[in-house]
């Protein structure tokens, strides 16, 4: 009886040894923390900004008799001004809108080529003095960088206007409306600051005044009053301060 129970015991006391032993050999598990949540931005919020860049123009006469008679010439300078507007984000896509307005002051003066003016050394005058637009926006995001097209309605304030020798013989200050289309990229430095690059096309297409008559002097012939159409592109850059979302 006493050597059984003493045969059980080393029994028993080597199988659990064995379990034992096997525990400490099976490596230990080792804590994983979870992944970190990655904070992508997002472009949902307002903003308002400032910005600046080049601009080219050119504007062509034009009369319901003679037709074009100054194409001109293709003539630039700077600008610059501001903007605000409201985005809202849907997956990657982002749909926006935003107004803008900027100064500038570039101007041309080429000579009129009606052989009638030349005797009086007549020239045409072109300035641009302001440029403003309302416009939808379409945009994909790629976390902090979304590239964009625009188009809407623009607005264009200019002076145009007949010169001599002598001085001006007619000049008309007029706002022509029509359209703007533009691409851009937008990139978010910070929460709160973006940057962009931005070109767009603006065409006006129905500017006229009844105080540039074309005259005798003028055309060579009395008409009715003179309308011009004016292209222009712009290439520029800017900020813009985010908030909200």
């Amino acid at each position: 009886m006493k050597k059984s129970l003493l045969a059980g015991l080393a029994a028993t006391a080597l199988i659990g040894g064995s379990a034992t032993a096997a525990d400490l050999a099976r490596p230990v598990p080792v804590y994983q923390p979870p992944p970190p949540v990655v904070a992508y931005f997002s472009w949902t919020g307002c903003y308002v900004g400032g910005n600046g860049g080049g601009i080219w123009a050119k504007n062509t006469f034009n009369d319901s008799i003679l037709g074009n008679f100054d194409n001109g010439d293709t003539f630039s300078g700077g600008l610059g001004g501001g903007q605000v507007g409201c985005n809202y984000q849907i997956g990657g896509w982002v749909f926006g809108i935003q107004g803008d307005w900027d100064w500038t002051s570039i101007n041309n003066t080429v000579a009129n080529p009606f052989p009638a003016a030349i005797a009086f050394g007549l020239r045409d005058q072109v300035q641009i003095k302001s440029l403003a637009s309302v416009t939808g926006r379409v945009g994909y995001s790629w976390d902090r960088f979304l590239g964009y097209v625009k188009a809407g309605g623009a607005w264009e304030r200019g002076n145009y206007g007949f010169v001599t020798f002598v001085g001006p013989i007619a000049t008309a200050s007029v706002t022509q409306s029509g359209w703007t289309i533009g691409v851009g990229g937008e990139y978010a430095f910070l929460n709160w600051l973006t940057g962009f690059v931005e070109y767009d096309f603006y065409r006006f297409n129905n500017g006229s005044s009844s105080a540039l008559l074309c005259t005798a002097v003028a055309c060579g012939i009395a008409t009715t009053n003179v309308g011009f159409n004016t292209d222009v592109n712009v290439l520029k850059v800017g900020l813009n301060f985010k908030f909200g979302g």
